[in-house]
């Protein structure tokens, strides 16, 4: 069941940046939307700046109730913030991403630390984290995993929110019942369902080895948490996509599972990092098509099209091995070392086989750094 006008696109970054001004529901099952503020260019959840006069809730029989549920709500949705983000001009993603962006986070630690998704606070110069009861704080972009697409933040001041434990999604079944919680209370809160867990592949160079999708969609997913039966935290909404549920084309949200985070958290706490090598990074944003890898877009100045890599080209090999999908291009670009590794390609371009060799960088070196006043 379709509950926008308008369809998704394939999971990209471009599902970020669409424009939402036609975002609302077309039949009485979601929700409703009174008034939006648009700005094509912010990578806020689907890109819809909302006014803060703007009023839009789920209906009343989709939210989640407290006599159906197996833990506290108003704790739930108290710790869940809203996350805005400023970015410089000049950021490296500020022309993909935007340079406002808005989403959610959840606040995991006593300290009032903050989990959200990377997008939302990537080269942020300024973050401000609103609980339900209207506190306003400054955050910190304290460390961001580009393998998980996870980050966090740290509140410059008390919060004054509750935090949520976090839980496994690998103890969560496929048709097991779960919520999506964001930054409004329950009037933002979503009964849903897990339909599927899948690998992953976002043609920016990213692998999920199992992703959460659910449905009905959350129509603000970016950072929103998604809650098991007992109320705990299992992972972090990042994406709408199109999928495949009993035969029939879906919307769905896509989750990063909570569970990436856990052996990675001390690390990111340390050091603002994860304790993991960082991956190769080519620049080189490849689609699928029937089964074939075609390059259809180039990072500027990037290390793909420093090599001479042009859009059009098709990918065959990575170091003479045949690759099919992006999922297993992707990883066998990884197999061949850390960040700064050469990566041999064989690619087709009119009709002519022939082979680059890519100098890959760490992609977390273009971004810009946050500085703390």
């Amino acid at each position: 069941m379709k509950y926008y006008t308008r369809s998704a696109p394939s999971p990209s970054y471009q599902s970020l940046r669409k424009s939402c001004a036609d975002l609302q529901c077309t039949n009485d099952l979601l929700c409703r939307i009174v008034s939006a503020d648009c700005a094509p260019k912010d990578a806020s959840w689907q890109n819809c700046r909302m006014s803060d006069h703007q009023q839009w809730a789920f209906i009343k029989s989709v939210q989640p109730k407290s006599d159906e549920t197996q833990f506290d709500l108003a704790r739930a949705f108290d710790a869940v913030v809203l996350v805005r983000a400023k970015i410089p001009d000049d950021g490296y993603t500020a022309g993909t991403l935007g340079t406002e962006r808005i989403g959610y986070g959840t606040v995991i630690g006593e300290d009032g630390l903050v989990v959200t998704i990377g997008y939302l606070v990537n080269e942020a110069s300024g973050i401000w984290l609103t609980t339900n009861h209207g506190a306003v704080v400054p955050g910190y972009p304290l460390a961001y995993d580009q393998a998980t697409g996870l980050a966090l933040v740290q509140p410059l001041g008390k919060l004054d929110a509750p935090h949520l434990q976090r839980g496994l999604a690998s103890d969560v079944a496929v048709g097991d019942s779960v919520f999506v919680i964001g930054h409004g209370g329950r009037a933002h809160a979503l009964k849903t369902r897990l339909v599927a867990k899948r690998e992953f592949a976002g043609y920016w160079e990213y692998v999920l080895d199992e992703a959460l999708f659910t449905a009905p969609v959350h129509p603000q997913w970016g950072g929103a948490a998604l809650l098991d039966a007992q109320g705990e935290l299992i992972a972090i909404g990042s994406l709408l996509v199109q999928q495949e549920v009993n035969g029939v084309s879906t919307q769905v949200n896509m989750f990063v599972p909570i569970d990436l985070l856990n052996p990675i958290l001390d690390s990111m706490l340390q050091t603002g990092r994860s304790p993991h090598p960082p991956r190769p990074w080519l620049g080189m944003y490849t689609q699928d098509p029937e089964g074939n890898l075609v390059v259809g877009r180039l990072s500027p100045g990037g290390p793909a099209e420093r090599a001479g890599v042009r859009v059009g080209d098709m990918v065959l090999d990575v170091d003479t091995q045949r690759v099919h999908g992006l999922a297993e291009f992707f990883r066998a670009v990884w197999r061949l070392g850390a960040a700064g590794v050469e990566v041999p390609l064989t690619l087709l371009r009119a009709g002519e086989e022939f082979g680059v060799r890519v100098k890959s960088v760490n992609r977390n070196d273009l971004l810009r750094k946050p500085k703390l006043h």
